[in-house]
């Protein structure tokens, strides 16, 4: 980078803040009973009643699963509950939105104050979270025969509308794309462990990401900003990310497109953008609103509610960062093994089953190297195979019983269990994959001594790879089923005693 580049890189700071919008699973929807989860080949527009459709008359009821998921989520980033919280009406026009207006929470959400610990390039910092509210999804939008700005006509489904879900909004404190994306995964991490969270389900995460950038100068040692400085800063919201690949991707691409345009001295305007992921573009949708244009006002129909105690009511699992520390302390595990294990909440307690029956060095191979590894390259994730874990510490006992080699059970047995879904003794029967007795080892390696003179010869004389050869010769006759560490032992042994003679 040359220098005047490296200068007008310091000259302004960047400044990102996030509204995370997380769907909860819950079976129904939040204010009425119809289902949350889609059907094969389901038809638009088929899971929904006068409710969830606005239709007059009809009033909502607040689902007690979702708030119960909104405390555990508040409990879990160590935040405040509130001693009362309501829910508001946010009243703006959207296709999607049949009531044209969203139920929300506004000046009492149901979490304030809490705050996640992320680690970005090796160095530990707090995200602060300004708020976290409940509110309900608006349906689907599908544009026909291209992107917002070039289909042909677009669709509504509104059979996502009413879908709980849960705005978690963060203090401007990222000051990069990258810091965004380390956020993101921590917070799906804890989602996922409290079991309110599927990241697999279309939709479930959702990121609104306000950008704006200020004169370096501006920001102080701590790397805050004082309120003056970011309210006369004109931010872009960028929408329609889903992502947290997506989100770099397009908060790098709203940064330098920021950057370029006061490079040129133009202004920024004050403007939501949306993400065309297809495109790696944002383009403008609409001028920002501002918090008046909202017009909020209590919704009539939904009490308050008062749950501040149900934090103490409700309980929350171990949380990725613990569970992490555990796992080395408890298990020797070293910061790569113990990230991979505690990865997931389903991979955590799998590998804590298998520990409690083999060495939790051995189980850490197992599953953080062997399985996962295998599981990655399929594109395929503990939860897939979760019905079938019964099958791997079998597997892993019969390794284990030396009943198999390794090698066998590794490169064979698991890669077609996974890839046939057969069981790891029908595969062994199969493919003849038991380990050969000491009988069959003692005669293999008898053979390749004698068939192979030169390389016994380069043995003596200090050349190792000569043994290595051997070790091939002897596994090739066995058909891979024998160990190869007692190979290797039976023909130092008889490489020595051949020596003597």
């Amino acid at each position: 980078m040359s220098t005047q580049a490296s200068a007008e890189r310091a000259d302004l700071a960047v400044v990102i803040g996030l509204e995370v919008h997380v769907q909860l699973e819950t079976d129904t929807k939040i204010f009425c009973g119809c289902s949350t989860t889609a059907k094969e080949d389901e038809a638009p527009n088929s899971r929904t009643c006068p409710v969830c459709l606005g239709l007059p008359g009809a009033l909502p009821a607040v689902n007690e699963a979702a708030v119960e998921a909104a405390v555990r989520v508040g409990k879990a980033l160590d935040a405040e509950i509130a001693p009362e919280t309501r829910f508001h009406r946010k009243n703006y026009f959207y296709p999607d939105l049949p009531k044209n207006f969203q139920i929300s929470q506004y000046d009492a959400p149901i979490c304030r104050d809490g705050s996640i610990e992320v680690s970005v390039e090796g160095e530990r910092r707090e995200v602060v979270i300004r708020r976290a509210h409940l509110e309900e999804d608006p349906g689907s939008i599908v544009h026909a025969g291209g992107s917002i700005d070039t289909a042909d006509y677009t669709l509504v489904d509104y059979n996502r509308a009413g879908t709980p879900l849960m705005e978690i909004v963060t203090e401007p404190d990222f000051r990069s794309p990258d810091e965004t994306r380390a956020f993101l995964a921590k917070l799906e991490e804890v989602l996922e462990y409290l079991s309110i969270f599927d990241g697999g389900r279309d939709g479930s995460l959702r990121i609104d990401a306000n950008v704006s950038l200020v004169p370096a100068t501006e920001v102080a040692d701590d790397g805050t900003i004082d309120k003056e400085t970011l309210a006369a800063a004109n931010r872009t919201e960028v929408k329609n990310i889903s992502s947290h690949k997506g989100a770099e991707k397009a908060l790098a691409y709203e940064v330098t497109r920021q950057r370029n345009a006061i490079k040129r001295g133009r202004a920024i305007d004050q403007e939501t953008r949306h993400w065309d992921e297809s495109r790696g573009i944002t383009v403008s949708m609409r001028a920002k609103e501002e918090e008046k244009d909202y017009r909020y006002f209590d919704e009539a129909d939904i009490p308050p509610l008062q749950v501040a105690d149900w934090r103490e009511r409700l309980s929350i699992p171990e949380l990725p960062d613990a569970r992490r520390e555990r796992f080395r302390e408890e298990y020797g595990l070293d910061n790569e093994a113990a990230a991979k294990l505690t990865s997931t909440k389903q991979v955590a307690d799998f590998y804590e089953d298998v520990a409690g029956e083999f060495d939790p060095g051995l189980a850490a191979t197992w599953v953080a190297d062997v399985l996962l590894g295998e599981l990655n390259y399929r594109d395929m994730g503990v939860a897939d195979v979760a019905d079938r874990l019964g099958e791997v510490v079998t597997l892993i006992r019969l390794v284990d019983k030396e009943e198999i080699t390794r090698k066998n059970a590794e490169e064979q047995v698991l890669r077609s269990m996974l890839d046939e879904g057969v069981d790891p003794e029908t595969v062994i029967e199969r493919e003849g994959l038991g380990t050969a007795d000491e009988d069959e080892v003692v005669v293999a390696v008898r053979e390749a001594i004698d068939a192979n003179p030169g390389a016994v010869a380069d043995y003596h004389d200090g050349e190792d790879g000569a043994l290595n050869y051997l070790v091939g010769q002897v596994m090739g006759a066995t058909g891979g089923t024998a160990d190869p560490g007692t190979v290797n032992e039976r023909l130092r042994a008889t490489l020595a005693e051949a020596n003597e003679g």
